[in-house]
């Protein structure tokens, strides 16, 4: 994928756990011939089974954590199941990265986050050894206030970040205007895309068509009406509310027109009062389906006419590149994190204001009203992402060891 590096490279990262979303793509890197990648863990908490705050409800993920790549766990100082600052809390990193007897020293640290005690542990232990370090987090601006107190304190710790850091690899748009609101023009950045496991969703997609007919007579759904889907955990800030809320507006207004169903993949603390407004709304038009593993996911993409992702304060939300693989239309709020990168207001869906349900609302309308509409936004949408992949996430995590190695592209 690319042009190699002129000399086989090895290349630590350091993450609080396995992580879903990250082990195809920890999977490709490994297959580098010229990137020679260790991983090291945190917690295992993940791979053992945890309660998620999200969702309500205890997950263990049905696809492989921890196949397919070199990994260890680092020795355990604290551990309590979740991530927080303080949490994972490991020691041993300093030693990781030094190398043994029959191993040299990395050549490069990468590390997902930058705010909590383990990411800055391994981040001074790699300074002291003279590794490089690179940077990949999620956050982006937003248009919250700050305390002039916390604005003036954030601005002090990325001053002394930069200088302990060699670049950073932003997953985006917003993302990478971060960076530089932070840490200036100067410091380097190599896109390495937020993305998923394009070829496993486009796959599972064409898979769950047998099935099909089966799930909709599950669900009681009539084939020939419209199906609009929201998949993620039902916490307030996902604004799953008001999606119900437009897709009731929706009903009453237009039954005879459109009669289209609401089906909710997930759970959460919104859960049960959702599922109040709907036996005092008389709608049987919704279906709470709870919540749903990965591998399950594209069977209800399969059946959708359009997902929506109406969230406030969403950093990236990968759901997206997930449907958008299946071919399907998408409406985000322009709050959720990847709307600048991957849909475009009538293309491959529709934006709205967050929070906005009169927005909401018509974004459903202009999307379902025509089954064309829908199905030439979703095309649109998986030729999208077809650039939004692992292949490019190699190419910048190539670009990035290279130029702060010196190991330059062959």
């Amino acid at each position: 994928m690319g042009n190699r590096l002129k000399k086989k490279v090895r290349l630590a990262y350091l993450v609080s756990h396995p992580i879903q979303y990250q082990a195809p793509l920890l999977r490709r890197i490994a297959q580098e011939p010229d990137i020679d990648l260790t991983v090291f863990f945190g917690s295992d908490f993940s791979v053992r089974g945890y309660q998620d705050k999200g969702f309500g409800v205890d997950v263990k993920w049905d696809v492989p954590l921890l196949d397919g790549y070199r990994h260890k766990f680092l020795p355990v100082l604290r551990d309590n199941g979740t991530q927080t600052v303080t949490t994972p809390l490991n020691y041993g990193i300093f030693r990781a990265l030094r190398g043994t007897a029959t191993e040299r020293p990395f050549d490069v640290l990468w590390v997902h986050g930058y705010s909590t005690v383990n990411a800055l542990h391994a981040i001074l232990a790699a300074n002291a050894l003279g590794i490089p370090v690179l940077v990949r987090a999620e956050s982006r601006s937003t248009n919250q206030k700050q305390n002039i107190i916390k604005r003036s304190a954030k601005r002090i710790f990325f001053r002394a970040l930069k200088g302990l850091i060699d670049g950073v690899l932003p997953i985006g748009t917003l993302n990478a205007a971060y960076w530089r609101l932070y840490l200036g023009d100067d410091l380097p950045q190599f896109l390495m895309p937020y993305a998923v496991d394009n070829h496993y969703f486009q796959s599972r997609s064409q898979q769950a068509v047998a099935g099909r007919e089966t799930l909709q007579r599950e669900l009681d759904l009539n084939p020939s009406r419209p199906v609009i889907l929201f998949a993620s955990k039902l916490q307030t800030r996902k604004r799953c509310q008001d999606l119900l809320d437009a897709y009731l507006n929706l009903s009453s207004g237009e039954a005879d027109a459109l009669h289209p169903y609401l089906v909710i993949v997930g759970d959460g603390e919104e859960r049960s009062n959702m599922e109040q407004r709907v036996k005092q709304s008389g709608s049987n038009g919704v279906r709470f389906c709870g919540f749903r593993n990965q591998s399950e996911l594209p069977r209800f993409f399969d059946i959708a006419t359009v997902f929506v992702l109406p969230s406030l304060d969403e950093q990236w939300g990968l759901i997206v590149n997930e449907v958008m693989n299946s071919g399907r239309a998408v409406i985000v709020s322009d709050q959720v994190g990847c709307q600048p990168d991957l849909i475009a207001d009538g293309v491959e869906g529709c934006v709205f204001p967050a929070g906005d349900v009169a927005a909401l609302t018509e974004a459903l309308r202009r999307t379902i009203t025509s089954p064309a509409t829908a199905s030439a936004m979703g095309q649109r949408g998986l030729e999208r992402i077809q650039t939004w992949s692992y292949e490019e996430d190699i190419r910048g995590l190539r670009q990035a060891i290279a130029a702060t190695t010196r190991g330059l592209l062959a």
